[in-house]
């Protein structure tokens, strides 16, 4: 059966690891909590050094009620973001 989730893409500010450093904590917090109640898969930075980041959506979660709320966006460490549809068939996200 296949799973509909959603996939958001994050663009960074060149100097990404210096500027996040004061909002980290709130950032991973609130993935933390995401991942908790079931709204998000996984998460991550993509690159080294990481250029944006990809964080994966259950059938549940909103990205752009994520967006909203995310330090890292709040704070202007963001550029860009999209969110795509993604209909997994082959394995699976548990």
């Amino acid at each position: 059966m296949a799973q509909h989730l959603k996939l958001l893409f994050y663009d960074y500010v060149e100097d990404i690891v210096e500027r996040r450093a004061p909002h980290r904590p709130a950032h991973l917090g609130l993935i933390a909590e995401w991942v908790a109640d079931g709204r998000v898969v996984a998460g991550g930075a993509t690159g080294d050094p990481p250029a944006g980041a990809l964080i994966v959506f259950s059938e549940s979660g909103d990205p752009e009620e994520w967006v909203a709320i995310d330090p890292y966006v709040l704070e202007g460490l963001v550029t860009e973001w999209r969110v795509e549809p993604w209909t997994v068939v082959a394995g699976g996200l548990r």
